[in-house]
């Protein structure tokens, strides 16, 4: 028998060798490493689930295509595409696709490692990287007393974007929390970190019923499974300080299927979020005004700018430039109780008579924001030298003024101890602050608001307005 041989080309033989080596590294390593990295996610969550008080839900470990086919296949969705189809003649598979598209827009994909080694770690640096953090409770045993299996929701007020960050760095060791994020945090690499802390994407005011249904189908899925959320209750970011009117949509979403006799207890935190100094105070002034509202390569240059000034200077010096950020956690607000004491059953109840109870829940718990909204130096200072229009103070006047004035709001009954009210020291150097900032002159120890600056005084005086005025 002769042997034979057989040539084949340089370029055919590279093509098969990483075919092989393609179909190796697919068939067996791949897998193999996939069952090996979830296998000590697993045990990372079940460690974690260990030391919170509320534990991570299977849902939140469920694959995201699985979700996503769910929400594909959700009947309410299934009966929508069907309708519109009738109505508008559009192709079913055409709907489906926008479906699947919305779903995946949506749904987040949560990842425990990331959640807890990278975004607990740069929550916790930011925050105290940038302010001195108070945090305070209304009521510490009633937090206690919440039941771990309800699905507890988070609602607060929205005053900056570092809001995500420090209620994410202070419920941490307590929860892991599920926040609805406008489309300008979609681009790269921002949108995958976002998803992977369990966060999902809302497009604001978007009109269309489709996408509207898919988006209460994945909030319904989230609260009937108990995962922990944080909702802005005001919907965006408030442009001139005040509390804004209540976003209706994702309370009824919550609650148009909540039966308090069979399904699983929904329990309201109101979180109370105030600054001394919030970032972005100059932009939402000017918001109305789009030429002056900054650029995407300005807002880069400003954070740029922020670091450079900030990162090599003593933290003292930071918490004299940026003063306070405080929360305070208010009293929880239980919907079984709620629903009892008033014979309510919002599963019972058509779209006419629920709207009118979800919007008497809404403003319930708004007045229950106003009560834990945290008194700071900055806002209190802000009153007084409004109140003294162009009359130049004293240090020692505005600090007696300012005493007086939290005096009066603890008489009318605002969250603050006695023991909780701003030291002289601190006063004295919130002026520093506000002085540097130019939003106040200071000639011989009297200061007077600088021209032009009142709208910003203004701003910050509005947060805690229901109590001075």
């Amino acid at each position: 028998m002769s042997a034979s041989s057989v040539n084949i080309p340089t370029w055919l033989f590279l093509i098969l060798v990483l075919a092989a080596a393609y179909s190796i590294i697919m068939s067996i390593l791949y897998p193999g490493v996939r069952w090996f990295l979830r296998r000590r996610l697993n045990q990372a969550v079940d460690k974690l689930n260990s030391s919170l008080r509320i534990k991570i839900k299977p849902l939140q470990r469920t694959k995201r295509e699985v979700m996503i086919d769910q929400l594909i296949f959700d009947q309410e969705i299934l009966t929508l595409i069907e309708q519109r189809s009738h109505q508008e003649n559009i192709p079913r598979d055409e709907l489906q696709l926008q479906v699947r598209n919305y779903a995946r827009e949506i749904v987040p994909s949560f990842n425990a490692y990331v959640y807890y080694r990278i975004c607990y770690w740069l929550a916790k640096k930011a925050s105290r990287f940038v302010y001195r953090v108070r945090v305070a409770a209304a009521d510490r045993n009633q937090l206690r007393a919440i039941d771990p299996e309800s699905t507890v929701v988070f609602v607060m007020n929205h005053r900056s974007n570092m809001d995500y960050v420090l209620i994410s760095y202070l419920a941490s060791d307590q929860v892991t929390l599920s926040y609805a994020v406008g489309e300008w945090a979609r681009i790269f690499p921002l949108e995958s970190l976002i998803r992977a802390m369990g966060a999902f994407f809302v497009r604001r005011n978007s009109n269309n019923p489709l996408y509207r249904k898919v988006l209460e189908r994945y909030v319904y899925l989230a609260t009937q499974s108990g995962v922990c959320q944080a909702v802005f209750l005001e919907g965006g970011l408030s442009r001139d300080g005040n509390l804004g009117e209540p976003k209706l949509g994702f309370l009824d979403y919550m609650l148009r299927h909540f039966d308090w006799h069979t399904g699983r207890n929904i329990v309201f935190i109101p979180v109370g979020i105030n600054y001394d100094h919030v970032l972005e105070d100059q932009n939402l002034l000017s918001w109305d005004d789009k030429t002056t509202r900054l650029s995407k390569s300005q807002h880069l240059g400003r954070v740029w700018a922020f670091f450079k000034n900030n990162l090599f200077i003593s933290s003292r010096r930071r918490w004299q430039r940026f003063g306070y950020a405080s929360v305070n956690f208010g009293v929880p607000v239980s919907m079984r109780d709620y629903c009892e004491s008033r014979n309510l059953n919002f599963n019972y109840l058509q779209k006419e008579e629920r709207i009118p109870q979800v919007t008497s829940l809404a403003a319930y718990l708004m007045d229950a924001l106003r009560f834990v909204m945290p008194i700071l130096p900055v806002p209190v200072l802000s009153v007084v030298m409004l109140r003294a229009g162009d009359d130049a103070l004293t240090s020692l006047e505005i600090c007696g003024r300012c005493d007086r004035l939290i005096d009066a709001m603890m008489a009318r009954g605002a969250a603050m101890k006695p023991e909780e009210k701003p030291r002289h020291r601190t006063l004295a150097a919130s002026l520093d602050m506000l002085t540097q900032r130019g939003i106040l002159q200071e000639t011989d120890d009297h200061y007077r608001v600088q021209a032009g600056q009142a709208p910003l005084l203004q701003y910050y005086a509005n947060s805690i307005r229901h109590w001075w005025e």
